[in-house]
């Protein structure tokens, strides 16, 4: 491998590890019903919001399920950024990302 090609390497290298702290310092948010949640980029759970005045007290059951969904939500988002942002570095290595 000559030093050309090697120095092209390290540079896509480079704008890969910027596009992943891109990804990571960004927020992503999930919803279902009456739950919201916030994670970030690296996939960490930072907030949920309830919206209280639809919950009754034999709702908790519910509420844990709609938090489940909505995180969930939230992380598809994170995959869906990921995708979008490092696809194009990754075309032909199936399962990098």
């Amino acid at each position: 491998m000559n030093i050309q090609a090697m120095m092209k390497q390290a540079q896509k290298m480079q704008k890969d590890m910027l596009a992943t702290k891109e990804i990571d310092s960004m927020n992503f948010e999930g919803k279902s019903s009456f739950v919201t949640v916030t994670v970030n980029g690296k996939k960490e759970l930072v907030n949920i919001k309830i919206d209280t005045e639809n919950l009754e007290n034999d709702d908790i059951e519910m509420l844990q399920d709609m938090i489940v969904v909505a995180v969930n939500d939230a992380m598809k988002k994170v995959d869906a950024e990921t995708e979008k942002k490092m696809g194009k570095f990754t075309q032909g290595m199936p399962g990098l990302f």
